[in-house]
């Protein structure tokens, strides 16, 4: 009974241990070491009850307590993310340090910092920068640019836009930083930004790749957002393939209009001449003084003549027209739609596959051309397919009310609570219960047998002194011969009794004898 009591103690105690034990919840999780021993450090000295898990990387407190402890520490710079920050220029030992040595913890500060914001990113778990920025000499006119490189532990993987965030967030963090200057890797050592130039190969046909990928996952996730609304989430594929025309073309043009001339200027110019001439025989006369006068007027001849000339100059009208096409035109598109069919549940509870009309199916080609910007004349081709999917679709889980909105937490609390209380009753009906019955139940006396006791009379067993284990032999012996004894003795005290019992007159008769003859 005290071990079974012993064992029932510790057992209610471990129960109730449990059910008034605080609800521990995570208050940090991804923690360095130096984040772990610096909180560590913080709740021993406030007295706070905590949990170390997953090695110091993550640290656990009560519940109700997660919100003030948090205040408390992110007041003491708590935690710093592996990383020192411009809490670096908060000590008071800086007075007397050098010039290079601020701009040694200036460097560092920019790091930590960088790294802090890069970290507080969704998919980003932590982030190691580094910086170099070139210190400029007197009297150097060229400058070497600054350059960065990131190491990211990421959680799953980062898309392009992701990448290209983190270069033009380090960047425009630093002066003079070019964003293709900042290189970029995982935790798995797999390059994610070269930080090379621009110019580059392969730099521009991985951007021009990115640019293809980016237009086809525009597309598609377009169609889908519009077909999950009407067939459901889940219940179709897309895909999109893209041709894209990467050549960059300049293309320019004059025309001149001849129906819009303009007179620019105009130039004229008049002539005339008048000659007279005789007739060409040579006579006496003729060479006589004063010959011309005594002439006939019919004999001479007069010549005039006149000359106009006019310059018009005309402007005509032109156009001059470049145009430049930049690369990335979509020359074609092909989409491919595959649906699945609606699914009915009979009487036994079996889902039956029914497949779609072909007029929903053209409604949702109709859709589907409406949303990637269709166009025949480039030859594009959307194509929508009716097959039946490989899984049904999953059962709608239906939502909470908001009355009893609980967490998974809240659920495994219920489920251990339940689980102790089922064991305490176990052990107060099985266990208590028979132990409670069998004190309070009083036991019953088995009959006795009668012996004869060290002084002659007769008494019963029980009350026969118990001799110790000490006892010699012949005490033993002599107790087991009185005990032969008294058993025939008691058979004939029982004889005698059954005698008076069936003569009870004879017996009475006797009895008074013995009363007279003491009297006497």
């Amino acid at each position: 009974m005290g071990a079974v009591a012993a064992i029932l103690v510790g057992v209610f105690a471990f129960i109730i241990f449990r059910v008034t034990a605080p609800q521990m919840t995570t208050l940090y999780n991804e923690l360095t070491l130096e984040d772990s021993a610096a909180i560590v450090s913080q709740l021993e000295s406030q007295g706070v009850q905590f949990k170390l898990a997953r090695e110091g990387a993550s640290i656990m407190v009560p519940q109700e307590q997660v919100a003030r402890l948090r205040m408390q520490l992110a007041a003491e710079g708590l935690p710093t993310g592996g990383s020192i920050g411009y809490e670096i220029f908060d000590r008071s030992d800086t007075l007397g340090a050098t010039s290079f040595v601020q701009n040694i913890n200036h460097l560092r500060a920019m790091e930590g910092e960088l790294s802090r914001t890069i970290s507080s990113l969704d998919r980003i778990r932590s982030a190691r920068v580094h910086l170099v920025i070139p210190e400029r000499q007197l009297f150097q006119r060229d400058r070497r640019p600054p350059s960065a490189s990131i190491v990211l532990n990421v959680r799953g993987g980062l898309g392009p836009g992701e990448i290209r965030a983190v270069q033009h967030l380090v960047a425009t963090a630093v002066d003079g930083l070019d964003p293709d200057k900042v290189s970029i890797v995982d935790e798995s050592g797999r390059l994610l930004a070269s930080g090379a130039s621009s110019d580059d190969e392969g730099m521009v046909s991985a951007r021009l790749q990115e640019r293809s990928t980016a237009i086809e996952s525009r597309l598609r996730n377009q169609v889908e957002e519009i077909l999950n609304s009407v067939v459901g989430p889940g219940r179709a594929r897309v895909r999109v393939n893209a041709d894209i025309d990467f050549n960059r073309l300049t293309e320019t043009t004059e025309t001149f209009d001849p129906e819009g001339q303009v007179v620019r200027s105009t130039q004229s110019k008049e002539e005339a001449t008048s000659s007279t001439r005789q007739d060409g025989q040579v006579t006496v006369g003729n060479e006589l003084p004063n010959a011309d006068a005594n002439q006939n007027n019919d004999a001479e001849e007069q010549d005039t003549s006149s000359l106009t000339e006019e310059i018009v100059n005309y402007e005509i009208s032109r156009s001059t027209r470049t145009e430049v096409v930049e690369a990335g035109r979509i020359t074609r598109l092909s989409v491919a739609v595959l649906v699945d069919g609606t699914y009915q549940t009979d009487e036994d509870g079996n889902s039956i596959y029914t497949p779609r009309a072909q007029e929903a199916l053209d409604r949702i080609a109709v859709l589907v051309r409406s949303a990637v910007g269709f166009d025949e004349a480039r030859g594009d081709v959307v194509e929508v397919i009716n097959l039946q999917f490989a899984l049904p679709p999953e059962l709608d889980i239906a939502e909470p009310d908001g009355l009893f909105d609980f967490t998974r937490s809240d659920i495994m609390r219920f489920a251990e609570l339940g689980v102790l209380f089922l064991i305490a009753i176990l052990l107060l009906l099985f266990v208590v219960r028979p132990l409670l019955r069998r004190i309070v139940t009083p036991e019953e006396r088995q009959p006795q047998e009668l012996v004869i006791g060290p002084d002659g009379t007769l008494v019963a067993d029980s009350e026969v002194p118990k001799e110790e284990e000490e006892e010699d032999e012949f005490v033993i012996e002599w107790l087991e011969q009185a005990k032969q004894e008294g058993a025939l003795q008691a058979s004939s005290i029982a004889k005698v009794g059954e005698m008076i019992s069936d003569h009870p007159t004879e017996a009475v008769n006797i009895v008074r004898g013995w009363l007279d003859e003491q009297a006497a």
